[in-house]
């Protein structure tokens, strides 16, 4: 027997030797800034970057090797992966068919999934041209207003208590809606328009309607962890709630600044930039906030009925709408990206 699994232990030494040839580029590796087009240039990262204008084969291949999007697109693939497995495990004991209370639920996991999946595309595949760039993160921008919505469903639905469900219930769910699209259309425009360009208009673009965005949506988690009695504050959803608003607003803070490469300019090129640390932020939050809405769906059950009713079919109905509006912008800024370019090769 320890003959037997000796030998199989040499085999799977040589195959792990072998990785690393199977893993080998498919054409040259990472470059510097000067010889991407600028619109691929990210402050303070001089190099890491990946030639333009090869196969997509290669662009796949880029998973498995070293470059400045690398932890980027490991860290959302990863996170849609575990997702991927919690809904599987959820859809056992959950009747998203069947129950009409749970359709909320499938929305925020399906909306996280979406997002994770369509960041974890842009970044491997927006090195292709200056066209991909701008279309893979549109798309990733679509993938950003569809979890607003599902985030501001889930917290609505199940996360509310019935004082701040009486003031917010006329207007909460429609500008939802708008500040997703507008999210989504900011995020565009400013990407399309300024780029790293005037970073305070495109910074306005895109983060304004974002923040107003998730004051809104999570102001029902606000309102109920300041307002829970005594007795309800070692819920385990409210922790994880507390955990998902901690995290946020920390990766927010790393969204929004430079650093620490704008400390150590030259020295982050694989590991240790801001966008890195953002996207580990949002992944422990996305985490933390599908383990409370599951507690709050499996525990809050007579309230959110009582609350909603049978109002799941028309939130669906809205989620589909803003999934429609934010394909249409992103497609339409698509096309307004290759006239652009067109124009500029003439």
């Amino acid at each position: 027997m320890a003959t037997v699994i000796t030998e199989k232990l040499s085999r799977l030494f040589i195959n792990l030797r072998q990785v690393p040839q199977l893993m080998a580029p498919l054409s040259p590796s990472t470059v510097s800034s000067s010889e991407v087009p600028k619109v691929f240039w990210k402050p303070y990262i001089h190099t890491g970057y990946r030639p333009v204008q090869q196969t997509w084969c290669y662009y796949f291949s880029t998973l498995f090797q070293q470059h400045n999007e690398a932890i980027n697109v490991w860290t959302h693939l990863v996170a849609a992966l575990i997702l991927l497995l919690r809904f599987q495990q959820l859809s056992q004991r959950v009747d998203f068919g069947q129950d009409l209370h749970a359709q909320p639920l499938l929305i925020i996991i399906v909306a996280s999934i979406t997002y994770l999946t369509f960041s974890t595309l842009a970044h491997l595949l927006q090195a292709k041209s200056e066209f991909w760039h701008y279309s893979f993160f549109f798309m990733d921008y679509v993938g950003v207003a569809i979890y607003q919505y599902g985030s501001a469903l889930g917290h609505y639905y199940y996360a509310i208590e019935p004082s701040w469900h009486e003031k917010i219930k006329g207007f909460y769910m429609p500008v939802a809606v708008l500040l997703a699209w507008l999210s989504c259309a900011g995020s565009c425009y400013a990407k399309y328009r300024y780029h790293q360009s005037a970073r305070l208009l495109s910074r306005l673009c895109q983060e304004l309607p974002s923040s107003l965005a998730y004051m809104l949506d999570i102001s029902p988690v606000v309102h109920r962890i300041y307002t829970a009695p005594p007795s309800e504050r070692a819920d385990p959803a409210l922790l994880y709630h507390k955990c998902q608003v901690l995290f946020f607003l920390i990766g927010a803070f790393f969204f929004s600044h430079p650093y620490p490469e704008k400390w150590f300019p030259g020295k982050c090129h694989f590991f240790g930039q801001s966008h890195q640390i953002f996207h580990v932020c949002l992944v422990l939050c996305t985490l933390a906030q599908i383990e409370a809405v599951v507690l709050d769906y499996e525990s809050r059950r007579q309230i959110y009925s009582t609350l909603q009713g049978d109002l799941a079919h028309n939130f669906s109905a809205l989620c589909l709408f803003t999934v429609t509006c934010s394909v249409l912008t992103a497609a339409y800024m698509a096309r307004k990206v290759k006239n652009k370019l067109s124009f500029k090769e003439e």
